[in-house]
């Protein structure tokens, strides 16, 4: 819930972010899911059409695997927001969704770029994309498995 008061004749003005009762964690997996999955099918279409031109065949692998990798993790997001829907507010869930969200956007990420710039450099900071999203999945079968709060 954010809360904005002013003073009455006042120039002060506050703006509060609270959480009530976990609202905005609820719901931030399915929020995100939805704008990568959006992302995912504008790049995908993207580099069907606009990139195959530009780009080596190798280089367009590379942009698909990218692709692939985080709408899959869409519906890793989504899985979370189910538990947590059905849960409660399990910290396991909750790290496993934040750290799915950083290893998409590591790991697709640096693929994405790497495909558009050709700078191999960026090949090595994909693994920690893959770690990030190894233990979000870890995470999530020890949420799944973790008694409703």
């Amino acid at each position: 819930m954010i809360q904005y008061t002013q003073d009455q004749g006042q120039s002060n003005r506050t703006l509060t972010f609270k959480r009530h009762d976990g609202y905005f964690m609820r719901y931030s997996c399915l929020f995100w899911a939805s704008v990568s999955g959006l992302l995912c099918v504008a790049l995908g279409a993207f580099g069907a059409h606009a990139l195959e031109a530009s780009l080596s065949s190798a280089m367009l692998e590379i942009w698909q695997t990218a692709v692939h990798y985080q709408m899959f993790h869409v519906a890793g997001l989504i899985g979370i927001h189910v538990l947590i829907q059905e849960k409660g507010n399990l910290p396991v869930l909750h790290n496993s969704g934040r750290l799915m969200l950083a290893g998409m956007v590591i790991f697709s990420g640096s693929l994405y770029l790497l495909a558009l710039t050709g700078q191999r450099w960026l090949g090595m900071i994909t693994p920690i994309g893959g770690v990030c999203l190894m233990v979000a999945w870890v995470l999530l079968a020890i949420g799944s498995l973790s008694k409703a709060q």
